[in-house]
């Protein structure tokens, strides 16, 4: 419920900050998450009718899939830059090392099951250029408005990131699409 006033404030208030909006089902979402101050929005699933919308806001739109034949319709629209999810249910790693081969020029963000223990090995994978979960900001945190566990727990995951990170990995940039 507090998502878009949530993004006009961070966008507002921390220009520099790149500012996105997940879980877009709806085309008439995309127009309010951009005019909110998003550059780009996530999605769990790939439709026709968002994939125009994010189009007809000039905002970077990443589709979520499950299936290659998922995939292979968002990438035949020109999305290169997809949401795998749920990662864990889908096959996870498993899936992300077979999607590579016929999908070579698409990269993913898996969402669904990463998690602390995880996020790592997805993140070691060449096709994968971010990873999301909420272990960063769990919900009993939020409620507790225990932002200090929240920063202490993304800090932690950034110290690993900056450890385990294969450069090239994470200066690719997933286009507009």
């Amino acid at each position: 419920d507090a998502g878009l006033e949530s993004i006009r404030r961070v966008a507002g208030e921390l220009p520099e900050a790149l500012v996105g909006a997940g879980t877009v089902t709806r085309p008439d979402e995309m127009q309010a998450v951009k005019a909110a101050g998003a550059r780009f929005a996530f999605s769990p699933g790939w439709s026709p009718a968002l994939s125009d919308a994010a189009r007809q806001q000039d905002i970077v739109f990443l589709p979520g899939v499950m299936t290659p034949s998922e995939v292979m319709a968002a990438a035949n629209r020109g999305h290169r830059a997809m949401k795998l999810f749920p990662a864990a249910v889908a096959g996870g790693i498993a899936m992300l090392r077979a999607l590579a081969g016929p999908f070579a020029g698409v990269r993913f963000c898996p969402t669904g099951g990463v998690d602390a223990g995880n996020f790592g090995q997805y993140l070691a994978l060449p096709n994968v250029f971010a990873v999301g979960g909420s272990w960063l900001a769990p919900e009993d945190a939020v409620r507790a408005r225990d932002w200090e566990r929240i920063s202490a727990l993304a800090a932690k995951a950034s110290a690993e990131v900056a450890r385990s990170a294969r450069p090239a990995s994470f200066s690719r940039r997933p286009d507009r699409s």
